[in-house]
């Protein structure tokens, strides 16, 4: 069975991985496939420097990040180019990796963790997709908390890049709601394994 996790930042997501892989899932983190696809030898590397020149690699020939933010943060075309050639790409090496764990083991939950899932119009690929919940203003102060110097603005504004927490909520197929203790969120991801994939 293949789902996709999602959630805010803030929300715990990675938290609710890292407790489904102690269950026996295996995950694909979209984060780390998005670091694999920029590795020098990469297609996606190549095309990330045929498209915004020499100045983007780094002297060891790999991906130079903060020259290439400062090209495309604040120009949604610059960022339109730069998603074209990275999501692509990161799709396919995801779902190549999620084929494989379950030609593996077919009966093994396979998880794609996913921050944008819902806003790269992703969903439709997974049997069901899993949502790590808490209100927003927990995630403000989630967000404040691990993040020294930031204002509340500033998280009001990182926050609000991504779609909104109660509308994830509402589309979720299973949610798990990381408001509170972890002992709660650990039983509720139990009993997310029970019903949704010992079937």
């Amino acid at each position: 069975m293949k789902i996709g996790l999602t959630g805010g930042i803030a929300c715990g997501k990675s938290t609710v991985a890292a407790m489904l892989v102690a269950r026996g899932a295996a995950l694909v983190d979209a984060d780390q496939v998005a670091r694999e696809v920029v590795m020098p030898g990469e297609p996606a590397l190549a095309a990330v420097i045929r498209q915004f020149g020499q100045g983007v690699r780094a002297p060891d020939d790999t991906l130079d990040r903060q020259a290439l933010g400062k090209l495309v943060f604040g120009d949604r075309d610059k960022l339109k180019q730069l998603e074209a050639i990275l999501h692509p790409a990161i799709r396919e090496r995801m779902q190549a990796r999620l084929q494989h764990y379950e030609e593996e083991n077919p009966a093994r939950l396979a998880v794609a963790d996913i921050p944008l899932l819902y806003e790269t119009g992703q969903a439709g690929l997974y049997e069901g997709v899993l949502v790590v919940y808490i209100p927003q203003k927990l995630q403000v102060e989630r967000l404040l908390a691990r993040t020294p110097g930031m204002t509340e603005e500033e998280a009001l504004s990182r926050i609000g890049l991504q779609m909104d927490i109660e509308e994830k909520r509402k589309r979720a197929d299973w949610l798990i709601d990381n408001s509170g203790s972890l002992e709660e969120t650990e039983r509720q991801v139990e009993a997310f394994m029970r019903e949704a994939v010992i079937r």
